[in-house]
């Protein structure tokens, strides 16, 4: 009877649609794969050495590239410059700690990945696999103001002005459709 019940609940947490809330109870809509509830803080992207040493990734991927220290989203075949104006800075203006330094003393595991829905070889550190369903970005209320200290390629939804806000390590830049 028992192996019956682990069966049954093996196939329906697999035909089952991943659904993640992360500061919040639950999810907003059955639209949505990836949610998050708190406010003033947003989400950090993957720091890259450089957007050209980024091979293989789909259409979408978005990155913290350190080589001019600007935020990108690859976008057909080259990537698209998200930070627009300005070079940002991985200098801590707090601490004055060069986060460069702390990433590269750390091991990374290449095949470190986390996959919100049916799972792919689309390669990633973080991939919503789902077809029929989105990311909602953390929202803060003008992030320019409110977010103390950012960290570099922090991305957050201005609920303010209603607009993307990117931030890399100097200045927010503020993307509308």
């Amino acid at each position: 009877m028992k192996n019956i019940l682990t069966t049954l609940c093996l196939v329906f947490f697999c035909l089952a649609s991943a659904q993640v809330a992360i500061g919040k109870q639950t999810v907003a809509s059955p639209s949505v794969s990836l949610d998050f509830g708190a406010a003033n803080r947003g989400m950090i992207l993957p720091w890259a050495t450089s957007a050209a040493a980024v091979t293989s990734v789909a259409n979408g991927t978005m990155i913290y590239d350190l080589s001019d220290k600007k935020i990108k989203v690859k976008y057909n075949a080259g990537w698209k410059d998200l930070s627009i104006d300005a070079s940002g800075t991985t200098i801590d203006p707090v601490t004055s700690v060069d986060g460069v330094t702390i990433q590269n003393s750390a091991t990374e595991t290449g095949s470190a990945k986390v996959a919100v829905g049916t799972p792919t070889s689309v390669p990633g550190v973080l991939v919503l696999e789902d077809t029929n369903k989105a990311m909602v970005l953390p929202k803060a209320s003008s992030p320019h103001l409110n977010i103390i200290n950012p960290a570099p390629g922090m991305m957050v939804y201005d609920t303010n002005s209603k607009l993307l806000a990117v931030y890399n390590g100097k200045v927010w830049t503020f993307w509308k459709q």
